[in-house]
């Protein structure tokens, strides 16, 4: 019986490359240049990009070893996060965009939204998010003397704590 030849590690040819394949190994628990399905989320995550559950099931799907369900090769993901990542897909809004959105919520044109009408938004509409995630956030959204949060100041603390240029 033969003794199968490990596959050779793959050589990144750019930095794009190098950030995608080092974001990989990270969750490569076993070092053979695959991963669990269920970190792709994470790994997505860990490189910039900001995907919705419907996107990670995207990149599940199209990236997904065929034979060996539930596991997703570094051949295939590579090669597709590099194309996703140059078409600039699956990133945050940009401040303008996010400020539109409050401004939109904000019918009376106050400059803040109440603790109720932000956790509603943010645990009942579009895509949810999870209580761990929503505490997160509310505890850097909310004015604690006012307990509303004031969306301006808001998205300043965002904008510095996030380097959108990737």
């Amino acid at each position: 019986m033969a003794l199968r030849k490990e596959d050779p590690k793959i050589q990144p040819n750019n930095d794009l490359e190098k950030k995608i394949i080092e974001a990989f190994e990270v969750f490569d628990h076993s070092g053979k240049q695959v991963v669990d399905v269920r970190e792709i989320g994470t790994i997505l995550r860990s490189l910039g990009c900001c995907p919705t559950e419907a996107e990670i099931q995207e990149v599940i799907l199209a990236t997904e070893n065929k034979e060996a369900t539930g596991n997703v090769p570094l051949t295939n993901f590579l090669p597709y996060m590099c194309k996703v990542m140059i078409e600039h897909r699956f990133y945050p809004a940009s401040a303008e965009m996010l400020l539109a959105a409050f401004r939109y919520f904000d019918k009376e044109g106050r400059g803040f939204l109440t603790k109720e009408r932000f956790t509603q938004l943010m645990m009942e509409e579009g895509e949810p998010f999870t209580q761990e995630e929503f505490d997160e956030m509310i505890q850097t959204a909310l004015d604690p003397v006012t307990d509303t949060i004031m969306y301006e100041y808001y998205l300043n603390q965002l904008m510095i704590n996030f380097d959108y240029r990737q």
